[in-house]
């Protein structure tokens, strides 16, 4: 079972986060191989931050050596090879999978310029958050296609229009 922990801070709105990261999540674990994880018996836990771009700027800067905000950021805590593992081993009855931090300026501008709304966008920056937490990545252009595949049919799964522009042939 997926657990959501969700908190958020000033400058985000109070809204229904708690909701949208929980379908976001599931959305994209479901369109995944590592769909069992949302049946499991066992305690699986996803950490969910909405912050400041100071925060962001904070974290990238340590983690990743950019002295920018970011939209999101992922912190992944299983590794990619274990994630099948969970739930049948009596030492990963309860697991962190990982945290998802996004950054509230650079999520609303994103968000006006692509016309969205910020939960919307939110709801998109989740998902891709959470399959970062799974292992996958946009490294190579074969990844980011797959990638985007998953998050385009996890976004239809919630009623969310493709967040990607259609690529000119």
């Amino acid at each position: 079972m997926i657990q959501i922990e969700l908190s958020h801070e000033t400058p985000w709105p109070a809204d229904a986060w708690d909701a949208l990261a929980a379908g976001a999540v599931n959305a994209a674990i479901r369109r995944t191989p590592h769909g069992g994880l949302l049946t499991t018996p066992a305690s699986v836990e996803i950490s969910v931050r909405l912050t400041s771009d100071n925060e962001v700027r904070s974290l990238n800067r340590e983690y990743r050596r950019k002295d920018e905000p970011t939209n999101v950021l992922s912190f992944p805590m299983v590794e990619p090879n274990l994630i099948d593992t969970i739930g049948r081993k009596s030492d990963l009855a309860e697991t962190l999978l990982g945290d998802i931090v996004l950054a509230h300026g650079v999520c609303a501008a994103e968000a006006d310029e692509r016309g969205v709304s910020l939960e919307d966008h939110t709801t998109h920056l989740i998902v891709h958050g959470a399959l970062h937490l799974l292992g996958y990545d946009h490294m190579t252009d074969d990844e980011a296609e797959a990638m985007e595949a998953i998050e385009h049919a996890a976004l239809a799964d919630l009623g969310i229009a493709d967040p990607y522009p259609a690529k000119e042939i």
